[in-house]
C-alpha cells in the first residue's frame, strides 16, 4: 500500500495533502467529515469486521472472490473497483449485467492530467513492438498476457530463515530502476524478496542503501550485470568508515544464448516472491516472450517487466554456477549444503 495507492493518493493530492491529518499507524487520512482508511485485502480473514459507507478496491483482479464479497456486504452505500483487464475474473462473474451495477472503460487517456509525461511515452511506446501488452494497458481491452517467461509462482510473507543468502542487481537509471533483489536456493525451490526498485540512483547511492539494508561487506555474494563492469568496480570500491571492507559484488557469468540460459534455470525452480515485493510480482505477472509478425514467440522479451526479473535472473545464475556445494573456495569459507524448503500461499 505505501508503494502504491497510499503513494498514488498522496501524488494526487500534491499540496493539498496534510500530513497532519494523516495518522501513519493506522494508514487513515482525516477529513472533517470523513475518514479514509487505507487496509490490504489479501485475506478475507483481515477483512471481516470493519464497515463503511463507501468501499474502493484497487487492482481488483489480485483480490479474491471471497474477500470482495466479504467488504462489499459490509458497504453501505456503493462500491467500486478498478482493474487491469489482463483477463476475465469475479467481477465478470458476479457484477457484470446486473441493473444495478455500471461499468465503466478509462484508458491511461482518462489520466493524462496526472501521469508524468515519461509514463505516457512508455505506454505508448509498446503500441507496435508488444501489441497483446498494448491491448490490456494502453486500450483497455480484455486480454491475457502470452508467453510469460515465468508463468507460476507463490507468494509468502517472509524469506525462511534457513539457506544461505545471495543477491541480484539490475543497473538503471534515468528510465530503468536499479533494481537489487535477495535470495535464498533451499531443494527446490527458490525464494527471493525485492529490495531496491527506483531510478535516479548513482553508484554510490546504490552502495549507501547497500548498507543500510544489511548487505554484509566481504562476505554477501552480488552478481550484477557483467555489461557494467564499471557500476561494478565502484561499488566494489565504495567506503564506508563506519563498516570497513568492499562489497563483493561480481558480474554475472555471461556466455552463448546466455539470456534464454538464465530463464531456463530460474524455471528450474518453484518460485517464491515475498509478499512486499510489490514491483517485482508486477513484472512476474507481465514478462513475456515478443511474437514476430506471425504470431510465433520469439526469445526476445518485453524490456519494460524485465528488470527484476534480470536481476533475479543475475543471482540464480551467478549463484549456481559456483563450485559444487561442499567444496572449499579461496578465502576458506565452506559452501552450505541444500536445506529442507518451505511452502507459502498462492494468490
Amino acid at each position: 500500500m505505501k508503494k502504491g495507492c497510499i503513494k498514488d493518493y498522496r501524488e494526487i493530492l500534491e499540496d493539498e495533502f496534510d500530513d497532519n491529518r494523516y495518522n501513519k499507524t493506522e494508514q487513515q487520512y482525516h477529513y472533517d467529515n470523513a475518514v479514509i482508511e487505507f487496509f490490504g485485502a489479501d485475506e478475507s480473514s483481515k477483512v471481516r469486521g470493519p464497515r463503511r459507507n463507501i468501499l474502493y478496491i484497487n487492482e481488483a483482479n489480485n483480490v479474491p472472490w471471497e474477500t470482495a464479497r466479504g467488504l462489499d456486504i459490509r458497504t453501505s452505500e456503493f462500491t467500486f473497483a478498478d482493474w487491469n483487464p489482463v483477463g476475465e475474473f469475479w467481477a465478470h462473474e458476479q457484477w457484470f449485467n446486473k441493473p444495478e451495477n455500471a461499468y465503466i472503460h478509462s484508458t491511461y487517456l482518462d489520466a493524462k492530467w496526472v501521469l508524468p509525461a515519461q509514463v505516457v511515452k512508455d505506454i505508448e511506446s509498446y503500441r507496435l513492438t508488444d501489441p497483446n501488452w498494448w491491448n490490456v494497458y494502453g486500450l483497455g481491452r480484455i486480454g491475457k498476457v502470452q508467453g510469460l517467461v515465468y508463468p507460476y509462482f507463490e507468494q509468502i510473507d517472509e524469506l525462511p530463515a534457513d539457506g544461505q543468502e545471495f543477491y541480484g542487481l539490475d543497473f538503471g537509471y534515468s528510465n530503468d530502476p536499479t533494481v537489487l533483489t535477495r535470495h535464498k536456493i533451499i531443494g527446490d525451490c527458490l525464494y527471493s524478496r525485492q529490495l531496491i526498485y527506483e531510478t535516479g540512483l548513482t553508484n554510490d547511492q546504490i552502495a549507501e542503501r547497500m548498507d543500510l539494508l544489511g548487505v554484509r561487506r566481504n562476505y554477501d555474494e552480488i552478481w550484477a550485470d557483467s555489461a557494467e563492469p564499471k557500476s561494478i568496480e565502484e561499488i566494489h570500491r565504495h567506503q564506508n568508515p563506519k563498516k570497513p571492507g568492499h562489497f563483493n559484488v561480481k558480474p554475472c557469468p555471461k556466455g552463448a544464448d546466455s539470456v534464454e540460459f538464465g530463464h531456463q534455470k530460474v524455471r528450474q525452480y518453484k518460485q517464491f516472491w515475498v509478499k512486499d515485493s510489490l514491483d517485482c510480482i508486477k513484472e512476474q505477472r507481465n514478462f513475456s516472450y515478443i511474437k514476430d509478425k506471425d504470431g510465433k514467440l520469439t526469445d526476445k522479451t518485453t524490456h519494460h517487466w524485465s528488470h527484476g526479473m534480470d536481476s533475479r535472473r543475475y543471482g540464480v545464475v551467478g549463484y549456481t554456477s559456483r563450485e559444487p556445494t561442499g567444496t572449499v573456495d579461496d578465502v576458506g569459507s565452506m559452501k552450505s549444503a541444500p536445506l529442507s524448503g518451505i511452502r507459502g500461499r498462492t494468490f
